[in-house]
């Protein structure tokens, strides 16, 4: 098939844990459990086998893959589909036409950089027969490819009679791409520390729900665990080095990282090395807006960052600024005074110099909200407005002619344990918003891992599988998603019992959230 310069993704197939349904004449249906569901796809109701050799092939591809990003890919998928089951049938019972010897893997694009808005679609073909066998994925970008993967991972699964891998209801058509081009997961490392290894598993997790930027909340009032070398007293936790690796780990799975750094509040962790930034001593936030100093602090960070965050956006935070320390401290509102500023005016001033630091180090910024109910019409153009506080936001914000993330707090906050994967499924980020120019100003929705109330014992069975159901409304084509979400409770809990196969801590779906069983059972009825 001729890739279109817009691919819409033969996407891999996916591991169907395949549920006996009994159709109206009584014959046995088996239920499609791809998640999040494809934008199209055909199959038909007979078995392939991987065999024992089965291989990635790369013949007609435009990409050399020298960083490896693919073959790591490939290896992944092997692993995630064998799991811990070990391969011991005897091939040579079965016919050579009941084998796929490999998958051919064509990537139009040779670039590998990962940027905002990389082609992520992906078409996925695998046969009946053949002799031999191929399936076969098209992609115009090596992370197009990596969907594909990880769609057909969830196509295969292992037969305990045959003690083969199997790949049910072949012959598979799959064309798919993302609806939306911003996927995000939140976490917060400020409030409890999460060992890195942590963090890079929820990557992991993301990627078999293909969410594709981790938003991290790096630092707060509570602590600043990340080396900046231009300023070493703010630090106590991640190393640069390990930062690095990091941000490698989650490019090469196909994962932006957004670094975060929240000003002017939630900020009074940064005077614990640097007591300046504080307005005084006995009031430590926001950061003091009349000093310099704390500029040139956030002009180092920034710089520090470019060397190891390489997506074009940076947050810098503005919510929850409460001013009164400002105008209560003499030497502060001294400075208002002799610059003709109430609070709410050094506000403005601190949130756009900010942003103009941050423009001078290549990053576009995003804003939580409050910067755009305050004083929207004087940010700069390029600003992204992150939408928390409620509905209605992304409506005002896109009139106004700027981008847009959603991720209002009733229905995608994931420390809401009361918020149930139904509210997730439904929340819907172009809410009242016809006009198809404001539509391509949402960039998209990201569910967010707050930490007050989470640490590394936790954080999975709080994220998962509620994030999948806004993975799902970020990912499939609106004409595609269920009106009612019982009509996708059976295919969430096999993808719920698919992570827990992968070695996710993923609760149960029924109830609150992070639910403990309710008791004996089968993974697939809770």
């Amino acid at each position: 098939m001729e890739m279109k310069k817009k691919l819409v993704p033969i996407c891999l197939l996916l591991l169907l844990i395949e549920v006996s349904l009994v159709s109206a004449a009584g014959k046995k249906v088996q239920q499609v459990n791809i998640w999040p569901m494809p934008n199209y796809y055909s199959n038909g109701n007979k078995v392939l086998y991987l065999s024992n050799e089965f291989e990635l092939s790369t013949v007609g591809s435009k990409y050399g893959d020298k960083s490896g990003i693919l073959k790591d890919g490939f290896t992944r998928f092997m692993d995630v589909v064998a799991l811990d089951h070990v391969i011991e049938a005897n091939f040579s019972r079965f016919g050579q036409s009941a084998f796929l010897k490999g998958i051919n893997v064509v990537i139009q694009s040779p670039n590998d950089e990962l940027h905002s808005g990389v082609d992520e679609s992906y078409n996925l073909t695998v046969p009946a027969a053949g002799k031999p066998a191929y399936a076969r994925i098209e992609a115009n970008s090596v992370y197009g490819a990596l969907h594909g993967l990880q769609t057909f991972s969830q196509l295969c699964g292992f037969n305990f009679k045959t003690r083969l891998i199997e790949v049910g209801m072949v012959p598979w058509t799959i064309f798919d791409q993302p609806r939306f081009s911003y996927r995000g997961l939140l976490i917060d490392t400020s409030r409890h520390y999460l060992p890195l290894r942590v963090i890079k598993k929820v990557i992991d997790s993301m990627t078999y729900a293909k969410l594709n930027v981790l938003h991290w909340h790096i630092v707060d009032s509570q602590s600043f665990p990340l080396e900046i070398p231009s300023y070493p007293k703010l630090w106590d936790g991640f190393s640069d080095n390990a930062i690095l690796d990091h941000s490698r780990y989650a490019q090469r799975r196909g994962v932006n990282v957004l670094a975060e750094i929240d000003v002017p509040g939630h900020a009074a962790s940064w005077g614990n090395g640097y007591p300046l930034l504080w307005p005084s001593a006995d009031c430590k936030e926001p950061l003091d807006v009349s000093n310099e100093f704390t500029f040139q602090v956030i002009d180092g960070i920034l710089k520090d960052f470019s060397k190891v965050f390489k997506y074009k956006f940076v947050h810098l935070g503005g919510d929850e600024v409460d001013t009164g320390c400002w105008e209560s401290t003499r030497r502060v509102s001294g400075w208002l005074r002799t610059h003709k500023m109430v609070g709410s005016q050094a506000y403005q001033y601190f949130v756009l110099r900010a942003q103009k630091i941050a423009l001078s180090h290549g990053y576009e910024v995003i804003n939580w909200e409050e910067t755009f109910n305050n004083f929207g019409d004087k940010l700069d153009r390029k600003t992204v407005i992150h939408n928390w506080l409620g509905g209605g936001v992304a409506e005002k914000v896109t009139a106004a002619g700027l981008r847009c993330i959603v991720s209002n707090q009733e229905n995608w906050y994931l420390d809401h344990l009361d918020t149930t994967w139904q509210q997730f499924y439904m929340n819907e980020p172009l809410t009242n918003i016809t006009n198809p120019k404001q539509q391509k100003l949402v960039l998209g929705g990201e569910v967010c891992m707050w930490g007050e109330h989470i640490d590394a014992s936790d954080i999975e069975q709080t994220i998962w599988p509620r994030a999948a159901a806004a993975a799902e409304r970020l990912w499939t084509s609106f004409d595609k998603l269920a009106r009612n979400p019982r009509q996708v409770a059976r295919r969430l809990a096999h993808f719920r019992c698919l992570l827990n196969q992968r070695g996710i801590a993923a609760a149960p779906g029924d109830g609150l959230g992070r639910i403990a069983p309710g008791g004996p059972g089968s993974c697939y009825a809770q």
